[in-house]
């Protein structure tokens, strides 16, 4: 039993677990390592240092004096010696010459010993004047110059012997033995960082350029051996295992000539990132690592252009941000990019759970998933109230051209009515900023898909509450995106063929979808409410010839490896997209790869009147009369029909109303027409 009246401090035995070690103990223990270790490297150049300038003023005064014995000037050239000593290794601590990691060094480093060097040689001169005045002479002045160029080059060289000799070790070393196009810039710089990194297995061994002045000379010390024709005929002089193309922004016939003859000479061919990579930061070694094999997107031609990356960044910052369809090909790379820009809140909603845990799974931070079909109004509703987004990017959307042409109710309801209840629930909660992902197809629609984004559009036109931002921004095709004819032929070079072209006349607008969604975010920031903006697409592309270049990024030969197969135009389609409607007035902005449009928006009670019908008969299933109402709404005859003298009738019940007027411009007995630009 425990004795009460003990002490409580020794009731229990004290154990003794040695001095902790304070805070400032532990920090002495770890600085004192790291100063001993600057420590040893700056006197290992000091002494190296003095060195360099007690030889290299001895060797000229020796040669200077060669014909006199050294007694007679050993005593005033040793005193003479040590100042010099002292006067460098204070100039070099001045300019930083001592701490710096010599391995890298590069112009900068020389600047700062070229400087060292003017320093002494200023301060030197000083000195020996001073001397001269009082009638002495330590040295002579062909001692002092002879003597500093001397100590120069010694201390320099052994800075930089590491890259002066880098050479020597990269042309003995194993790897991959690398073949540069181009004998500018790149190709200087491409050289200079395989030099500087044989760990990286890379031995430039030769380069090609087309520019007969420069074949025959070397950048640095790698042979320019020809032009691009020249490769295959090199290559087993020089053992070649891949070819470089370090051209910037090269011409898409370029990349496919050189293409083209690398094949021929059965080595492979990568890619220097572009300008724009480079924008990005993809730089020195991390864009040698980074060369990649010739994409689509290098045969098609079309160069990125830049955007106001930190404007879209500030703007993002901190808000509230929603993006619908987040699983799909834009919407996923939308959050990405938004992800980027630290927003406070990011909410992911599609009606997909594995698209929307993919994107989830890839973004840089942290973000909310909603699984919610924009459908679903009540619970669309639920989700715009529990977050209370500021700022909401409208993706979600049907898409695919034939598949909608058999479903016209889906098309209504999703693009139509899914985006009246986005838009709706937007303004319910305060949506300061609202852009919708519009279409090329949605101008002159052919297809009932086009004619629901058109319609899309008129919905943001007359739905979007007073004072705020709400946009919509069209572009043509995206890159890759599922669904896309990429893709398509992707599936059908790789199972031998053939590749299924519609109609040899077809062409489409491309665009990268990292471009795409750059460019959409930044019409987001021009907005100033019921916007429809247009992207800049460049010059449309013949689907012929991106299955011929596709087949030639595979290695093969169009018609001759792997067949082309016209099979007709499908029902929707066009042979051509439009981006704006011809009566559509078209304004610059700040950003020359986006367009205002003047929009041509229906009137209102005309407008409620057609979503009532088109609701009324999409719930009954009647896809005939869906059909007609898309194509009313988006002011183009369905299938050549008329119904008056321009647009399709809208049926009322069992009587027919006429409208005459052209795209958009609609009337009823009723209403008139509101001015274009209202």
């Amino acid at each position: 039993m425990k004795d009460p009246t003990a002490d409580p401090e020794k009731s229990e035995p004290v154990v003794s677990r040695g001095p902790r070690p304070t805070g400032l103990s532990e920090n002495l223990s770890h600085r004192i390592p790291v100063l001993a270790s600057r420590v040893r490297a700056k006197l290992l150049f000091m002494v190296l240092d003095a060195a360099c300038v007690v030889a290299g003023y001895s060797a000229a005064e020796v040669f200077y004096w060669r014909n006199v014995a050294p007694k007679e000037y050993g005593w005033h050239f040793g005193l003479f010696v040590l100042i010099v000593m002292i006067v460098t290794l204070v100039c070099n601590q001045i300019y930083g010459l001592y701490g710096r990691m010599w391995r890298h060094a590069g112009l900068e480093e020389a600047r700062q010993m070229i400087l060292s060097s003017g320093t002494v040689a200023v301060v030197l001169l000083v000195i020996y004047m001073a001397i001269q005045l009082f009638g002495y002479q330590v040295v002579h002045p062909e001692v002092l110059v002879v003597g500093l160029i001397l100590a120069t080059l010694g201390m320099s060289l052994i800075r930089f012997q590491s890259r002066i000799f880098a050479w020597q070790r990269g042309s003995r070393g194993s790897g991959l033995r690398v073949a540069i196009v181009g004998s500018r810039d790149e190709a200087a710089a491409a050289v200079r960082e395989m030099i500087r990194h044989p760990d990286a297995g890379l031995i430039p061994v030769a380069v090609f350029d087309d520019d007969p002045s420069v074949h025959g000379m070397s950048l640095i010390g790698v042979p320019i051996v020809g032009g691009i024709r020249d490769i295959p005929a090199a290559t087993s002089r020089f053992m070649l295992q891949e070819v470089l193309l370090a051209i910037p922004d090269a011409s898409p016939e370029m990349i496919a000539d050189v293409l083209h003859t690398t094949e021929a000479a059965g080595i492979a061919m990568k890619v220097l990132p572009t300008v724009h990579d480079v924008v990005t930061g993809r730089t020195g070694m991390l864009a040698i690592r980074r060369a990649r094999e010739p994409s689509i997107e290098d045969l098609l031609g079309r160069t990125p252009v830049a955007t106001d990356l930190e404007g879209v960044r500030l703007s993002l910052q901190s808000r509230r941000v929603m993006v619908t369809g987040a699983g799909g090909s834009i919407g996923s790379e939308i959050c990405r990019q938004v992800a980027r820009c630290a927003p406070a809140q990011l909410v992911l909603l599609d009606h997909d759970e594995t698209h929307l845990h993919d994107t989830a799974s890839v973004l840089d931070g942290p973000s909310h998933q909603a699984l919610v079909d924009i459908n679903d109004r009540e619970t669309l509703f639920e989700v715009f109230e529990r977050y209370r987004p500021e700022v909401v990017l409208h993706t979600a959307a049907h898409k695919h051209v034939p598949v909608l042409e058999d479903h016209p109710v889906e098309a209504a309801r999703t693009n139509v009515f899914g985006t009246l209840n986005v838009i709706e629930a937007s303004a319910a909660v305060g949506v300061t900023r609202f852009l919708l992902i519009s279409s090329d197809k949605a101008v002159r629609p052919s297809s009932v898909m086009g004619a629901s984004k058109r319609a899309a559009e008129q919905v943001l036109l007359n739905r979007s509450p007073e004072g705020a931002s709400y946009c919509a921004v069209r572009f043509g095709n995206v890159l890759g995106s599922r669904g896309s004819v990429i893709p398509t032929f992707t599936r059908q070079i790789k199972s031998g063929g053939p590749v299924t072209v519609t109609d040899p006349r077809m062409t489409r607008f491309f665009m990268s979808v990292e471009e795409a969604v750059q460019l959409v975010l930044q019409a987001s920031l021009l907005s100033k409410g019921g916007d429809i903006f247009m992207l800049e697409m460049g010059q449309p592309v013949p689907i012929i010839d991106l299955a011929r270049r596709m087949i030639q990024l595979s290695g093969g030969e169009a018609d001759v490896d792997i067949p082309i197969k016209i099979v007709g135009i499908r029902p929707g389609e066009k042979l051509a997209e439009d981006l704006r409607e011809s009566d559509e007035e078209v304004l610059e902005t700040e950003h020359p790869s986006i367009s205002r449009l003047l929009p041509i928006s229906a009137p209102q009670a005309w407008f409620d009147s057609c979503l009532g019908q088109l609701a009324e008969s999409m719930h009954r299933g009647d896809a005939s009369k869906v059909r007609q109402l898309l194509f009313a709404i988006a002011g183009v005859a369905h299938e050549g029909q008329t119904f008056g003298p321009a647009t399709p009738a809208i049926v009322d019940g069992d009587r027919e109303t006429q409208h005459s007027p052209s795209h958009l411009r609609h009337e009823s007995s009723d209403f008139k027409p509101e001015p274009a630009g209202a």
